[in-house]
């Protein structure tokens, strides 16, 4: 049966007349969101090469694992602070604290300590979740329904942008200066602190001026549990995103590994990643620009989500067979390239069938703690094939695991397809009998 949902509603508006223009609003959140993907990609490059040079490669599972753990700790507080201040306030007081942080770590890391940088390394992972979810939480609350379906698209479109400029502009700055990794951390804080002058004056003005919204997060976890297990389509969603989890450590894995192997140097390292993360971020912007639509209007939903795991048992098969750093490095901008293009949107589109309460619901539970804790998974996987059990894995059989993952995603893709189009049907059936009354010579126009 369908229900009558109540959508969004603006309860205030700018205090500026142009920046009442939803079309001003998405440029002015396209260059934030691009900013702040910037700073994220300028130490995150920084943070890979040094937990290489003073920890290990074959480390890396450990700080994956502590990641989760520090985000499942850190998530519930920031929720907290965020309904006890509010949002706009709890962004300024994040962009002040980074500002600090970085330039602490800078002095901190010109003689690094092992301690100092897996805690660098924690703390940029940290960053990356808090900064781009408060971005998307300020979103929802000065968008309408409306506005956020048509406009959500090209704001995100900014971050991808902010990528490629990001990774190649450390790349730039460390081959054609005589600056060193640690140097990122500042020009990050730069950005950090262009941010904070920016959302600063956008918030004078009344461009944060919040919308009716759903309830507070601690309600909306303890109530999606139950809801989320009772709902196979849902659980079904969770377990797409699981298997891509499984498979995102094994492959980081081994391109990491295979980059501490073969690139001995630190600063080449760090200028390799960054160029890495801005190949990555293009990319990303090819497929989500030129592919994804096309996609999306002649194949549908279902192709779009078998894309990923496809070309990645592919890239996997072929690495099993000449673990080199160039097909590591395509497995890994395939994992994530289309993950964040192509798979993102499919997958957000399995929601759209769904009641839009119980899809805010599972998607805080699916996305924010769902993300981070399957990972786990994977980093434990690799850790007992490759240092536990008796029998030993080497860099190259992983692949194993993540065809294995890659078949297993792509028959669960098949069954979800069922159920999709299950949902879907009514919303064809009403769109059929429309084309009817309006077509009464029988045809229907696409």
């Amino acid at each position: 049966m369908l229900k009558l949902i109540k959508l969004r509603k603006k309860t205030c508006m700018p205090k500026k007349p142009s920046l009442r223009s939803a079309r001003r609003r998405t440029a002015l959140l396209f260059f934030n969101f691009m900013l702040i993907i910037m700073a994220i990609y300028q130490v995150k490059p920084a943070s890979r090469s040094l937990f290489i040079e003073w920890i290990g490669s074959e480390q890396f599972p450990y700080v994956w694992i502590g990641s989760a753990i520090t985000m499942g700790i850190f998530i519930p507080f920031y929720h907290w602070v965020n309904r006890r201040f509010g949002r706009f306030r709890v962004v300024m007081g994040t962009y002040t604290a980074v500002t600090l942080i970085l330039l602490g770590f800078e002095g901190a890391l010109i003689y690094p300590h092992p301690a100092t940088v897996v805690l660098f390394y924690l703390f940029v992972d940290v960053l990356g979740v808090i900064l781009v979810e408060q971005f998307w939480s300020l979103c929802n609350s000065i968008y309408t329904t409306h506005e956020g379906r048509n406009w959500y698209g090209l704001v995100g479109t900014g971050g991808l942008i902010g990528g490629t400029i990001g990774g190649a502009g450390a790349a730039a700055v460390l081959h054609y200066t005589p600056l060193k990794t640690v140097d990122l951390l500042p020009a990050a804080a730069v950005i950090m602190v262009v941010l904070l002058f920016m959302n600063w004056r956008m918030g004078r003005e009344g461009f944060y001026c919040e919308i009716d919204g759903e309830g507070g997060s601690g309600k909306i976890l303890k109530s999606a549990w139950p809801r989320l297990i009772r709902h196979p389509y849902l659980l079904m969603i969770a377990g797409l995103l699981l298997l891509s989890q499984i498979v995102a450590p094994v492959v980081e894995y081994q391109f990491l590994n295979v980059v501490a192997r073969e690139i001995e140097s630190q600063e080449m390292r760090t200028t390799f990643l960054s160029i890495f993360f801005g190949v990555l971020g293009f990319f990303s912007i090819i497929v989500n620009l030129g592919i994804t639509p096309v996609v999306h209007r002649y194949l549908g939903v279902i192709p779009g989500l078998v894309m990923q795991p496809l070309v990645l048992a592919i890239s996997s098969i072929l690495f099993c067979f000449h673990p080199t750093l160039l097909i590591g490095a395509v497995a890994k901008i395939c994992d994530r390239g289309l993950g964040n293009s192509i798979n993102r949107t499919s997958r957000e589109l399995l929601y759209v069938p769904i009641e839009p309460s119980l899809v805010f619901q599972a998607k805080t539970l699916i996305d924010m703690f769902g993300f981070r804790m399957f990972k786990v998974i994977g980093s434990f996987l690799i850790l007992l094939f490759t240092r536990w059990f008796p029998v030993q894995l080497d860099l190259p059989q992983l692949s194993i695991f993540s065809v294995v993952a890659c078949s297993l995603w792509i028959l669960l893709v098949i069954k979800i397809r069922r159920h999709y189009q299950h949902l879907t049907r009514p919303v064809r059936a009403i769109r059929s009998q429309a084309g009817a009354k309006n077509n009464p010579n029988g045809w229907i126009r696409n």
